[in-house]
């Protein structure tokens, strides 16, 4: 929660350059520096800014958003083993009892498009504690349905509540990390999303214990009360108006500002726009960062949040995030899972149906074993702005994605082959091993590439993402043999986005996102 201790303040003078995505990491004497570069963005003298936080309370903020991803995720996918069961349950056909799973993903992607504006305009903590609210409220409604019909309602009221996580914790981190943090900490909240697709495991095995099928609910229930209440004393509102370096704008009225009138607009935790001051503002007190309510953004326009997102899939950075998300989730969730426990259980192997989840140990192990180079991105970008004077370009975290090229599809031609030549059952799990180890870097390091690139309104981008991955990944399923039995696919090299995202600069789409942005939203 912090305290009302005066902190360093950080100081920087970096700056952009004109190409949305190219930053001068160049400081002067006096500025605080990582890796020998000044802070990107420049924070102001104000202990309110997010990016003047003590780092314990970011941390702490960046794990319960990742955890809530988590929860989430397991509560949507998990319960994929119960659909047997259900259909015996509620007299229906498997066909019918598989929309328990499906209708509630889909409302867990598209609810973005809805609850991102609410957050755009009303504040992150509000929209976060309504949608865990909600999320509870469906989970425990699903522990005690008892026809198929309520059931479906409380999965889907669940699924539309979590769905925000799967935007908003990318945009915490944009709002409380600087730029050379948001690759490892873009990861690390990755791993746990993906880490959500083992809940089919967790709920095999309760359920391959004697116990129900509402077990599973009721233990998702127990964490997320848990959550619920840190994140309530724990996140604090993160939207802050950063203006432009003062040699950029004018001071504020004719002088500085003066003690009492700081001290009135922040005990009113209005959205206050910074500029340099004389007076430091004083810290915002236990109470007001616990408030229920957050600052309401007037110039935001909740319609046009929600039509605006879709024109971002002509800005090729972000359709090649929105592919290669659709396609590792549609092979995660759909390719894997649907065919493993068809194979594992036939000859020559003659597992068990209770282990037929086991193969989610597989990608539990590929993102284990990617986690060490959660902050390769950022290294790798940072050395090369060494090496190109300080100037930083977005594409220099795109180095560390070529092993992953390369591994990932080696992954499914491993898992292909065993599944073709009936081999040694250790090949499904190195092949998937394998893969999700590559998705890993495509899930974090593409989203940081995109975010860096196209600064002006980057939630309505994550919209975009959200909703296209989401598409692509349903899409997949149509075409679901075609997709395992091939031995590869094509990945876009990433070094042809070089060119393109210099000529969309000069396209109508990105001026119209450069003044739509509002000033002070900028990275």
């Amino acid at each position: 929660m912090g305290n009302n201790e005066t902190p360093h303040l950080a100081r920087s003078h970096a700056h952009e350059e004109d190409l949305p995505g190219t930053v001068n990491l160049n400081g002067i004497e006096g500025d605080d520096t990582m890796y020998g570069q000044a802070l990107f963005p420049v924070p102001s003298e104000d202990p309110n800014d997010p990016l003047q936080w003590p780092k314990s309370k970011k941390i702490m903020i960046l794990i319960i958003c990742s955890v809530y991803s988590f929860l989430g995720n397991a509560a949507t996918v998990g319960p994929s083993v119960y659909i047997t069961l259900w259909a015996d349950q509620f007299g229906v056909s498997p066909a019918e009892a598989s929309g328990l799973i499906s209708y509630p993903n889909l409302a867990f992607g598209f609810s973005s498009l809805i609850l991102v504006p609410l957050y755009l305009k009303y504040g992150r903590r509000p929209v976060m504690l309504g949608s865990m609210a909600l999320f509870l409220a469906g989970l425990i409604w699903a522990s005690v349905a008892n026809s198929f019909a309520t059931l479906m309602l409380a999965r889907v009221l669940h699924g539309f509540g979590s769905g925000v996580c799967e935007a908003l914790p990318v945009q915490l981190v944009n709002d409380i990390f600087y730029l050379h943090e948001r690759g490892q900490k873009i990861a690390y909240y990755t791993v746990c999303l993906c880490l959500g697709a083992t809940g089919p495991l967790y709920a095999g095995y309760m359920l391959a214990g004697g116990h129900s099928w509402q077990l599973f609910f009721w233990v998702i229930i127990a964490f997320s009360g848990v959550l619920f209440i840190l994140a309530f004393f724990f996140v604090e509102e993160t939207l802050y108006k950063r203006s432009v370096p003062a040699e950029d704008s004018e001071k504020v009225g004719s002088g500085p500002l003066s003690e009492k009138k700081l001290e009135k607009e922040y005990s009113s935790f209005d959205v206050v726009e910074s500029t340099t001051i004389s007076v430091i503002p004083p810290r915002r007190s236990i109470m007001e960062q616990l408030k229920l309510w957050g600052p309401v953004d007037h110039d935001v326009s909740l319609i046009i949040t929600m039509l605006r997102p879709f024109t971002y899939y002509f800005i090729p950075a972000v359709f090649w995030v929105v592919s290669s998300f659709g396609i590792y989730i549609g092979l995660g969730a759909l390719a894997f899972n649907y065919t493993f426990p068809i194979k594992i259980t036939a000859p020559p192997y003659n597992w068990s149906e209770t282990n037929a989840g086991l193969i989610a140990i597989g990608n539990a192990i590929g993102y284990f074993l990617a986690i060490p180079f959660s902050n390769s991105s950022d290294r790798l970008a940072a050395y090369l702005t060494k090496k190109n004077n300080g100037i930083r370009e977005a594409e220099m975290r795109l180095g560390v994605m070529l092993p992953a090229m390369v591994i990932a599809p080696a992954g499914l031609l491993v898992y292909g082959f065993t599944a073709q030549r009936d081999l040694h059952w250790f090949g499904y799990f190195a092949g998937v091993a394998m893969t999700n180890w590559g998705a890993y870097f495509y899930f974090s390091f593409t989203l940081a590439y995109a975010v860096d690139s196209y600064y002006a309104n980057t939630s309505e981008m994550l919209i975009a993402m959200n909703l296209g991955k989401q598409a692509i990944s349903f899409g997949m399923g149509l075409f679901l043999l075609d997709w395992v039995l091939q031995d590869g696919y094509a990945v876009v090299i990433a070094g042809v986005f070089v060119g393109i995202r210099i000529l969309t600069n000069h396209t109508w789409l990105r001026n119209m996102h450069r003044q739509s942005a509002k000033k002070g939203d900028v990275l």
